[in-house]
């Protein structure tokens, strides 16, 4: 096919502007780390800046003293984050497979209620008062998983969609035909065929319990079980507190910890695990939202 100047010249035109923004939602990040190995006193004069005029590694050394407290941080967020989203995907996909079959009695009113969870929820106080009087999880492993993300209305809606979108029906027919009933159907079928959407919602439900800090603050007074972001948090609490209160501050010498740095280490040191994730995941992600999100 021959293509004409004007298409090479709107190919080449749509290319530096997807470059651009591409390197416009890169920026961020190499701020943010640029701003993390920026001396102390250089970042509070002079600002962030992507050409530094000081570099210093004191921000990630003050992380470092506390290298004990964060890697058992780090494996209890892993931790969370594995089970947590497996438990997620299976209990949507499972939901989204029932909701998927046209003639599943009450399928309307489930789908409604489904819906109608996105909406409206029982509030913090109830919510909680259900979760540690009722199901007695406070300062427990599940108070990390259980509530607000064990399974998420929005990823039974876009597995759903996918699932009658993107698998025939013909092949639950012919899987019954060769004996298999629906659990059977739902794995050597369902599983398979649905991975796109499955990884692309599990990218999600991951981010969710990765990034959560609100669960361990409500739920867990016990810092062993604490995750990363309710670590660092706690560190930036610290940090303002001492900086804050004039009192503490002259009993501790504020010099030796930089504040400001420290702040945007503890940011990069957060998201970058998921940063090195995402890459891998990146097909399934984009064929997943693509046809899950195409209305059924």
């Amino acid at each position: 096919m021959v293509v004409s100047k004007a298409q090479k010249m709107a190919m080449v035109v749509v290319h530096i502007i997807l470059i651009l923004l591409a390197f416009g939602m890169v920026m961020p990040f190499i701020l943010l780390f640029l701003s993390s190995i920026t001396e102390e006193m250089t970042l509070i004069q002079n600002g962030y800046s992507f050409f530094p005029k000081k570099l210093s590694l004191d921000a990630y050394l003050y992380l470092v003293k506390s290298g004990g407290k964060i890697l058992r941080a780090y494996g209890m967020t892993f931790l969370i984050t594995i089970v947590g989203t497996a438990v997620n995907i299976f209990m949507s996909a499972l939901l989204a497979y029932g909701l998927s079959l046209k003639n599943l009695p009450g399928r309307k009113i489930i789908s409604f209620y489904v819906f109608f969870t996105m909406l409206f929820n029982g509030g913090l106080v109830p919510t909680y008062i259900m979760y540690t009087s009722v199901f007695h999880i406070k300062n427990t492993f599940f108070a990390l998983i259980v509530p607000q993300f064990l399974m998420s209305a929005w990823n039974v809606i876009m597995i759903r969609t996918f699932f009658q979108n993107s698998i025939p029906t013909a092949l639950y027919e012919a899987c019954k035909i060769d004996g298999g009933g629906h659990l059977t159907i739902f794995r050597n079928v369902v599983i398979p065929l649905g991975k796109p959407i499955l990884v692309s919602m599990g990218v999600f439900a991951a981010l969710t319990y990765w990034n959560d800090w609100t669960n361990a603050l409500y739920y867990v007074n016990n810092k062993k079980l604490w995750g990363i972001q309710s670590l660092l948090n706690e560190m930036i609490s610290n940090i303002q507190y001492l900086s804050q209160n004039s009192n503490v501050a002259a009993q501790v010498d504020m010099s030796s910890i930089p504040s400001a740095s420290v702040r945007m280490a503890i940011a990069f040191v957060g998201i970058l695990p998921m940063l090195c994730l995402f890459p891998f995941l990146q097909k399934y992600f984009a064929k997943g939202i693509a046809v899950g999100a195409v209305k059924g």
